[in-house]
């Protein structure tokens, strides 16, 4: 896990390996400043004369200069280092995540995702940042200081030796509790994130249900759940702070009581007035870094999980990847499925698609209708390899998509989903997400197409006109119509859309569907739709039905023989049913 974490480093190596250097070069500073004092306080006792003390003076002043640079420096070289640090670990999560397949974001979800790029993140380089300073100060100053004690306290500096395992065992203690709720609570994180995240996303469906007073409660339960833990695992890290103060208090007394004893019984001959003051130093040094080192340990057990659930998704392995010199080049728009079943990744035992056979020429046109969960979009998901089939071969073009670079397979892919997304920025930064190099002459021409003309240029700003954040300052009909100008713009081998003209008017819906024809002849288009006017002109309608194809044909041929097609066209279409 570290191994995995410490790689996002990189260039920022040089400053985490020179802060820890700086860092010992100031604690050293510190631990001899006291020695030199004593030092000098012994002079005096001893009637030196003011050259001798100046002397001493100015080595102090140096030492304390050098060992503040020494301190500058480690605090500058951390900060680039954290910061550094963070921003890596947080690209190359984000980086990953692209890299995923729909198996992978399931298996994490979305609000797990942010929440590791986020909360995790930060804890993390929290931990770093304590871990490449304070983690190398405070032992190197228990070290120096311990050392210096005994040099300078003899056979008192034992307390120090009897404290430490009385202090490292509480802390150990407090570890042991405080760890499994800390693995708890950053679950208890995703649920808060994913209530955040659909109630703004649906903040409309919210609002237009009246359903505020529900998301606020669901929102409050999720934050006193993440409440109550984090309380309880203070509480519990609260009783920290007392157990140092009871260390410190009892080296005191005994610092003070025996020491004193010592220097007034043996009248300076076992220990002087000096060695006790720079013993009282180390004592105060020796303390703080155990207490340091005790902040330090409570800092890591709050981010190990979040290291854990960080390395998690820098190790996770997208399950759809590109073969080693894959085929760069689709020969054509043909598809083929052969004996292709499929079930969602996890514990589902149910096919979603059964044994599907289908052959379609480059260059048709496809209608795929049927009843709400038939696997319609499941279907052509298998097709740009969003999901692999679990059994039997998908080809394109005559080969299997497997065989395929990824990149070429979904450039040559143009899908429209049902869930039309669009990006922040202008309507022309939008539609270039088709092709990042196509002309303005182009990008007018795709929206021509698509029948989304008719609107932008009635914006003051036109093609510049700025989309707000997931397109929430268009309709429905007109972000499907920009969906369908942007994947126009590829120019695919393929175009598949997923029910993607349900929002604009059947008027609309045919001269897009026209423009397709004549704009596009030798792109194979597939149209799933739940109208059936979306479909009637299409070369071959495929009826699915339960994950299976029920029935294919033209229109005329499935309104004599598909029972499924009949009743949904007449439905659709009340005027019909007289006429049957």
């Amino acid at each position: 896990m570290f191994r995995k974490l410490i790689k996002c480093l990189r260039e920022y190596k040089k400053y985490a390996i020179l802060t820890p250097i700086a860092v010992g070069l100031e604690v050293v500073l510190e631990c001899i400043i006291p020695f030199i004092t004593a030092d000098l306080v012994n002079n005096i006792e001893n009637g030196c004369d003011l050259s001798v003390i100046v002397k001493y003076g100015l080595i102090l002043v140096a030492m304390a200069v050098a060992s503040l640079a020494f301190g500058a420096v480690a605090g500058k070289t951390c900060s680039v280092a954290t910061a550094g640090f963070a921003k890596n670990l947080r690209k190359d999560i984000f980086y990953r995540v692209q890299d995923f397949s729909f198996e992978n974001i399931d298996k994490f979800s979305t609000s797990s995702l942010v929440t590791r790029l986020t909360t995790d993140v930060q804890f993390v380089s929290m931990a770093f940042s304590l871990l490449i300073r304070v983690a190398v100060r405070s032992p190197f100053m228990l070290v120096f200081a311990f050392t210096m004690a005994f040099m300078m306290g003899g056979k008192m500096a034992w307390i120090f030796v009897f404290l430490v395992p009385f202090l490292g065992a509480g802390l150990f203690l407090i570890i042991r509790i405080v760890m499994p709720i800390f693995k708890k609570v950053f679950k208890k994180y995703d649920a808060l994130n994913e209530s955040v995240q659909e109630n703004v996303k649906a903040i409309r469906v919210v609002k237009s249900f009246v359903r505020e007073d529900y998301e606020q409660e669901k929102f409050e339960k999720a934050s006193e759940d993440v409440r109550a833990d984090f309380t309880k695992a203070e509480r519990i890290l609260a009783f920290n702070n007392p157990l140092m103060q009871v260390c410190l208090h009892i080296n005191m007394i005994f610092v003070m009581t025996f020491g004193s004893y010592l220097v007034v019984s043996t009248t300076g001959a076992a220990l002087r007035v000096a060695q006790l003051s720079a013993l009282l130093t180390y004592s105060f040094m020796i303390l703080n870094s155990l207490m340091m080192i005790s902040m330090i340990f409570v800092m890591l057990t709050i981010s190990i999980e979040s290291c854990r659930r960080c390395a998690e998704v820098l190790s996770e392995e997208s399950t759809i990847v590109s073969p080693e010199n894959g085929a760069k080049d689709i020969a054509d728009g043909s598809i083929d499925f052969d004996g292709v079943k499929f079930r969602y990744p996890g514990n589902n035992k149910v096919f979603a698609l059964g044994g599907i056979d289908l052959h379609i020429d480059s260059g048709a046109t496809v209608g795929i209708i049927g009843s709400t969960g038939s696997s319609k979009t499941t279907l052509i998901q298998l097709i740009c390899r969003l999901y692999d089939a679990t059994e039997g071969t998908v080809r394109v073009g005559g080969k299997d998509v497997k065989d395929y670079d990824l990149e070429t397979l979904r450039n040559g892919v143009a899908v429209v989903l049902q869930k039309n997304i669009l990006f922040s920025g202008t309507i022309r930064e939008n539609l270039r997400w088709g092709d990042p190099n196509a002309t303005d002459e182009e990008i007018e021409e795709a929206a021509r197409l698509a029948c989304a003309d008719e609107f932008i240029n009635q914006f003051p700003e036109g093609y510049d006109t700025y989309i707000e954040q997931g397109g929430v300052n268009v309709s429905g009909g007109q972000k499907q119509r920009l969906c369908i100008a942007r994947a126009l713009l590829k120019k695919p081998k393929i175009l598949i859309l997923d029910d993607s003209t349900s929002a604009v008017d059947t008027k609309t819906d045919a001269k897009i569907r026209k423009a397709m024809r004549e704009y596009i002849p030798a792109t194979t288009k597939l149209i799933i739709a739940q109208r059936t006017a979306s479909v009637e002109d299409a070369d071959i309608i495929i009826v699915m039905d339960g994950g299976r194809i029920d029935a294919a044909g033209s229109h005329d041929e499935l309104m004599k023989t598909n029972d499924i097609y009949r009743d949904i066209y007449i439905s659709q279409n009340k005027a019909g049913a007289s006429d049957e």
